[in-house]
């Protein structure tokens, strides 16, 4: 049976435990207002984002492309009492509107938002990850990976989004840089032994990693 069946999508909101009004907010202002607005995680990764980080209760988490700041919320949910969340944006204008949401949140006090380069920003946090969420752009996915692999905790977890690129890596040949790149990453990921790593097929693919040594 096809596990992408038409009414999965719509069968599995209708299931799910609804997001709260800060987040539904976000998710109507982020489709009216932005012109990447398919970007968004949206409800049902949301809630996965959400579940996932309560399991695992981290202490310090990191995301790497905020956009608007959905995401950032959802992963702050799990945060234990004293955890801490940093997220870098690149483009200042989402990084606002992320923080004007932030500001609304009972989860404000723990989420950091940083504006500019993650290849700059990274290293300067000097922070063991318990989580990280990569969300970028998508060249650079293998170098965001190895950059924070080492200050990942054994035990933690790396999430990466779009790893099917809207279904491109599927195709012989692939064609463009981003597909090629996440094809690359999803590559070499699959081939480490120091992770197990597990594709979920949601949304446009969510590559679930954990560090095992």
């Amino acid at each position: 049976m096809d596990i992408f069946h038409p009414l999965a999508q719509v069968y599995a909101e209708k299931h799910s435990t609804p997001q709260d009004s800060l987040l539904q907010e976000l998710e109507l202002f982020t489709r009216a207002h932005h012109q990447a607005s398919h970007m968004i995680s949206g409800f049902l990764q949301g809630r996965f984002l959400q579940l996932f980080s309560t399991l695992v209760q981290p202490q310090c988490i990191l995301e790497i492309g905020t956009m608007t700041g959905y995401s950032a919320l959802c992963l702050a949910a799990g945060l234990t009492s004293t955890g801490q969340l940093h997220t870098i944006e690149l483009r200042e204008q989402d990084a606002r509107v992320a923080q004007s949401f932030f500001d609304r949140s009972s989860h404000v006090a723990k989420i950091h938002l940083h504006c500019g380069d993650a290849r700059t920003i990274i290293p300067d946090l000097q922070k063991t990850w318990d989580l990280v969420f990569i969300d970028a752009d998508k060249v650079s996915y293998l170098d965001y990976f190895n950059m924070v692999f080492p200050s990942v905790r054994v035990g933690g977890y790396i999430l990466a989004d779009n790893i099917f690129f809207h279904g491109q890596v599927f195709e012989e040949p692939i064609q463009g840089e981003n597909a090629k790149a996440i094809a690359a990453f999803n590559t070499a990921i699959v081939n480490r032994d120091d992770v197990i790593a597990m594709v979920v097929p949601l949304r446009d693919g969510l590559s679930v990693i954990k560090k095992v040594k």
